[in-house]
């Protein structure tokens, strides 16, 4: 009983209130934009230009094999299936997670936190042989005496843990601060809070009526329980979705005189439009992916397609491909193993234009047939591997007609 009453006795808690700001970093190191909209990872990603963005950028890196490769003597390169990471890299991430799921999240952890790291498992041998994701939510890095990083992160029991250089892998994004990757999120805040601010507005004037506010004029003065009671009986009977184009019935000599502007007078469709396309050109995205096709057409499409591959998905899977040879190859396989993604099925252009540079390829005979088989998808066939020319045709020796006798 006095340990009964002695818990009761205690002074509770001190409860005190917090500003925005504080409770912005409590929710995931969030800010607030200067449209009063609050910007964090969580919040951006419901503003739907965000969403898109960061799917395109997160599924578009997750369908990309990362093969491991042993270099070769010759200068050439061989698949190292035999090495435990390439089954982590082209199969399967861990017990639970498969390699394109643990590609989806890291990039999506990259695109808006600006940081994907992983516990690293690895055997006797110290090869890696399982890839845990870690929430970068929270993670603290400092430096040891030899200024390699020391990182404590939460792990998946939610507890703390303090890892060494060797258990993390971890992919910086862009604009890095010495050990971390900035957030594209916090640096673009206001940008995608103004859009926010702008996809609230939208969805506000649609759910208090296409014209939200305005002045109900009394030729006398009431009083202020009467303007109360006034007030809430317009509210219900004419605003919202459910009520639009209601006649608004008046009495007593009453008249509404509105005070809002309409969307096309606001341009509030254009700025819509303005702001998507800012924000896809912050994620480097191009405006077609992200649903704007408003200036598409069929042959900038597959240039534009071509670009992305080049210009926005080129500096992210470099840095995926170094990351993973400084933190999942043991340092004495580092100069025999590395790692690329193959981009070939992104870099397709049309059937026609496929054909044409085969054709072009094993004419010069640095490719023959079953290379072209390979990068389609099809099996070798025999006699493929020869490099030939098959436009240069062979003189056969003339064959000398036989006379018959007379």
């Amino acid at each position: 009983m006095a340990g009964l009453f002695g818990a009761i006795a205690r002074p509770r808690a001190e409860i005190r209130s917090v500003t925005l700001e504080e409770w912005a970093r409590l929710q995931g190191g969030g800010t607030m934009a200067n449209t009063g909209v609050y910007v964090s990872p969580e919040t951006a990603m419901r503003y739907t230009t965000v969403l898109a963005c960061v799917r395109v950028l997160s599924e578009a890196v997750s369908q990309l094999p990362i093969i491991l490769y042993k270099r070769r003597k010759d200068g050439g390169k061989d698949r190292a299936t035999e090495h435990p990471l390439y089954r982590v890299l082209h199969d399967r991430a861990n017990a639970w997670n498969t390699a394109f799921e643990y590609k989806e999240g890291t990039m999506c952890n990259l695109a808006t936190r600006g940081n994907g790291y992983a516990y690293v498992e690895r055997n006797s041998k110290a090869q890696t042989i399982g890839l845990i994701p870690l929430n970068p939510d929270g993670a603290t890095i400092t430096q040891a005496r030899d200024w390699s990083p020391l990182y404590e992160m939460t792990m998946p029991d939610n507890s703390r843990q303090k890892l060494r250089g060797p258990e993390i892998h971890h992919i910086r994004g862009p604009l890095p601060k010495g050990y971390v990757g900035q957030s594209i999120i916090s640096l673009a805040r206001e940008a995608i809070g103004l859009g926010m601010a702008a996809e609230s507005f939208g969805a506000n004037m649609y759910r208090n009526g296409v014209k939200p506010s305005g002045v109900l004029q009394h030729p006398k003065v009431i009083g202020p329980t009467a303007t109360e009671n006034l007030r809430t009986q317009f509210s219900d009977r004419y605003a919202g979705l459910e009520n639009s184009g209601k006649p608004i019935i008046l009495e007593e000599g009453m008249t509404w005189a509105s005070l809002s502007i309409t969307p096309a007078d606001a341009e509030f469709i254009d700025s819509r439009k303005f702001q998507r396309s800012e924000i896809a050109g912050i994620f480097r995205v191009p405006a077609h992916m992200v649903n704007d096709l408003e200036k598409a057409t069929f042959s900038n499409i597959e240039h534009q397609s071509l670009q992305f591959v080049v210009y926005t998905l080129g500096p992210w899977l470099k840095r995926w491909e170094e990351a993973i040879d400084r933190d999942l190859l043991a340092p004495g396989e580092r100069d025999e193993y590395f790692c690329e993604f193959l981009v070939d099925a992104l870099l397709k252009g049309d059937i026609k234009s496929r054909y044409e540079a085969y054709s072009s390829a094993i004419q010069n005979k640095w490719m023959n047939t079953n290379d072209v088989r390979n990068r389609e998808n099809m099996n070798p066939r025999e006699g493929g591997d020869v490099y030939e020319n098959p436009a240069i045709q062979v003189d056969k020796p003339a064959v000398t007609p036989v006379k018959k006798a007379a």
